[in-house]
């Protein structure tokens, strides 16, 4: 029974989509340009120079691309399904969650969960293209596939852990749409999505790495282009996982506190 419970919450975002033919058709049309775009403005902005910041024209290219890609790990319309904090918390509906078999946080994680494999395929289908038409590189070495693939996994668990944060302060302010964009421009500038954060003055790649925001994809494409070298991969995992264990502890301590606030009347 708990497996089929896990079952059904993993795929309350996915069926919204699979459920909706022209948002996969507008999803695969909006990547398809994002990708072409993305690639001919590094091809174009490389034409005049060599290297630049650390980077040749095939790294940057590649990262920007697979920036693209991995930004479908997280791009599922939980509003279109209502199932969003937000919309709980406005609606009054919050309270379903603690009247469910599975606990809040539990089926949090896993709609999460299953968001985020479905949009592994999206990044995955994208990836065999690319690198069939050449648009990316393969990494260097078996040893560098492996350690991205390990990078962007505990990347994505702190982009998790991240996205929780913001949504449970709903328990308090009830909104966070304003918050939300906030994190989301936040999230996509310091953690490389817009340009590799080479590109950007020290002190900005300071403050960045004081924010978990770098951990969740700038270190895992950096791995994979190789800016940064496999003998210092130990430390960054290392970063990651200490960012996930921070945060873990932290939302933990929200969602007890949170539970305080829900009355039988709603959010």
């Amino acid at each position: 029974m708990a497996v089929l419970y896990a079952w059904r919450a993993a795929r309350v975002t996915p069926l919204g989509e699979l459920h909706t033919p022209p948002r996969i058709t507008a999803a695969l049309l909006r990547l398809t340009v994002q990708v072409v775009l993305v690639a001919s403005l590094w091809n174009g902005l490389y034409q005049t120079t060599g290297t630049t910041a650390g980077l040749d024209r095939d790294q940057a290219v590649t990262y920007a691309v697979l920036a693209v890609l991995a930004s479908r790990l997280r791009e599922l319309d939980q509003y279109a399904g209502r199932d969003t904090v937000m919309q709980h918390m406005h609606f009054g509906t919050i309270v379903h969650w603690y009247l469910r078999p599975l606990p809040p946080q539990r089926y949090y994680a896993l709609r999460s969960l299953g968001e985020r494999l479905y949009g592994l395929v999206w990044a995955l289908a994208g990836y065999t293209v690319c690198l069939a038409t050449g648009v990316v590189q393969p990494p260097k070495s078996a040893a560098v596939a492996g350690v991205f693939a390990l990078s962007l996994l505990l990347g994505q668990w702190v982009l998790y852990y991240v996205m929780l944060v913001i949504d449970q302060l709903c328990f308090w302010t009830l909104r966070n749409g304003a918050a939300m964009l906030i994190l989301i421009f936040a999230q996509n500038l310091l953690s490389g999505v817009y340009a590799p954060l080479w590109f950007f003055p020290h002190w900005f790649v300071t403050l960045s790495g004081l924010l978990p925001f770098q951990a969740t994809l700038s270190v895992p494409l950096s791995l994979y282009v190789g800016r940064i070298p496999l003998s210092d991969a130990g430390f960054q995992l290392a970063v990651q996982a200490a960012w996930i264990v921070a945060l873990a502890l932290f939302t933990r301590l929200l969602w007890r506190r949170a539970a305080r606030r829900v009355i039988s009347q709603g959010g």
